[in-house]
C-alpha cells in the first residue's frame, strides 16, 4: 500500500496524531443553531452532559461550556497554541488581561510558555441563523531553552495572511494558503517570537490546501531532517505519490522528494504540518508539556499557588459583546483591528 514518499496512512479520529515538533491536532466542526441572548445556542441543552459535551448530538457539541460552546479558563506551559478558525468566531481572554475575537479565516499564535490561563469561547453571534464553526488547534512544542518564556500572543489577520495559487497544464486551481512558512514568493506573517517556528532554518509549515476537482500539484521538496504529514479532511479521494487515499485520513511524507497531489472530481481540502523536530524528551500530562516529570509536578504547583497571574474576568468562560467586531487587546493597553498593527486603545 505504501511506498518509499509515504508512510503511516492512518484514519483521522477526533484528535490528529503528529509528529515533532508538533504535539496534537484537532479538527472542530460544529453547526451551531441560531444563538440567544447569552450567545449560547437558542435551543434546548436537554440530554446534554455539561462541562463535558464531547458527543456530537444535532450536529454539534458544547465542549467544556455549559452556557456557550467552547473552554472556559484553563491552564497552559510549555508550548503553544495555534488556532486556525476556518468558519466562525472564538473569543479569547486571558489571565493576562488579553482579549480578542477572531474567525472567518484568523488566527491566533499564543505561546503558553511559563504559563497562562486563557478561555477560548464559541459566541454565537447569529440570532437569524445557524452559527457553523470550523477550527483547527495545533499544538506546537516548544524547546527546552523556551519553556519558560514570557506568554505571548499574536493574531494574524485572515486579510494579512497569504494564499499562493498554482494551476496545473489544464488551468485547474490549487490554492496554498501560508500560515506559517513560506511558499514561491509568498512569506507567512511573523510567529510569535520564541516560537520554534520563528527560526527560519526550522522549517516549519502549517499550510491548508484547497485544490479544485481534478487539478494536480506538486508539494515541493524540503530538507531530509523535517517532518511532513498531510491531512486529507474532506473531499473525494486523493492520489498522494501514486497511492489513493480516502478523506479523514493523514500520511507522513518523505520531505526531501516533491510529491504530487492529484485531486478526484469533487474539491480537496488538505492540511499540511511539518517542521524540523525538536529532539527532546516530552513529558505531557494534560494541559502542561515539559521535558520532566520533575516539571511537570513544578507546573502543577507554580499553578496552584499563583493561577499563572489570576482570572481578572468576571467569569470562566468570558465572552465579549455581540456587536464587537474582530480585535485583539493587549495586556499592554494595545487594540490591534484587522488591516493595521497599532491601533491604540
Amino acid at each position: 500500500m505504501y511506498n518509499k514518499l509515504i508512510s503511516n496512512i492512518r484514519p483521522l479520529g477526533f484528535t490528529w496524531e503528529t509528529s515533532d515538533p508538533f504535539l496534537f491536532c484537532v479538527h472542530h466542526l460544529d453547526d451551531y443553531p441560531k444563538g440567544n441572548n447569552q450567545l449560547g445556542p437558542a435551543a434546548s441543552l436537554e440530554g446534554r452532559r455539561l462541562g463535558q459535551d464531547f458527543t456530537k448530538k444535532d450536529g454539534w457539541r458544547m465542549y467544556h461550556g455549559d452556557v456557550i460552546p467552547g473552554f472556559p479558563a484553563h491552564p497552559h506551559r510549555g508550548f503553544e497554541t495555534i488556532t486556525v478558525v476556518l468558519d466562525g468566531f472564538v473569543d479569547h481572554s486571558d489571565s493576562h488581561g488579553s482579549a480578542g475575537r477572531y474567525g472567518n479565516g484568523d488566527v491566533q499564535w499564543m505561546t503558553a510558555g511559563a504559563g497562562l490561563q486563557h478561555s477560548e469561547m464559541f459566541p454565537l453571534l447569529n440570532k437569524d441563523e445557524g452559527n457553523p464553526l470550523e477550527l483547527f488547534q495545533i499544538w506546537l512544542n516548544l524547546p527546552r531553552a523556551k519553556k519558560f518564556a514570557d506568554p505571548y500572543y499574536v493574531m494574524l489577520w485572515n486579510e494579512n495572511i497569504p494564499t499562493v495559487i498554482v494551476k496545473d497544464e489544464n488551468e485547474r486551481r490549487t490554492e496554498i494558503t501560508i500560515i506559517a512558512g513560506e511558499l514561491q514568493d509568498s512569506k507567512a506573517p511573523d510567529p510569535a517570537p520564541d516560537s520554534w517556528a520563528a527560526d527560519p532554518e526550522n522549517k516549519v509549515g502549517i499550510w491548508l490546501i484547497k485544490m479544485e476537482p481534478n487539478a494536480h500539484w506538486n508539494i515541493p521538496a524540503a530538507p531530509l531532517e523535517i517532518n511532513r504529514t498531510l491531512y486529507f479532511y474532506r473531499g473525494n479521494e486523493v492520489k498522494i505519490a501514486g497511492i489513493d487515499v480516502k478523506p479523514y485520513h493523514s500520511l507522513d511524507l518523505l520531505a526531501e522528494e516533491p510529491i504530487i497531489l492529484e485531486n478526484s472530481s469533487q474539491p480537496a481540502y488538505l492540511l499540511l504540518l511539518q517542521g524540523k523536530p525538536i529532539n527532546e524528551p516530552v513529558v505531557q500530562h494534560g494541559p502542561f508539556v515539559m521535558n520532566s516529570a520533575e516539571e511537570i509536578h513544578e507546573a502543577f504547583s507554580d499553578y496552584r499557588n499563583t493561577g499563572f497571574g489570576g482570572w481578572p474576568w468576571s467569569r470562566h468562560d468570558n465572552v465579549h459583546p455581540q456587536e464587537k467586531p474582530r480585535f485583539a487587546k493587549y495586556a499592554d493597553g494595545r487594540e490591534i483591528l484587522p488591516g493595521n498593527t497599532h491601533t491604540e486603545s
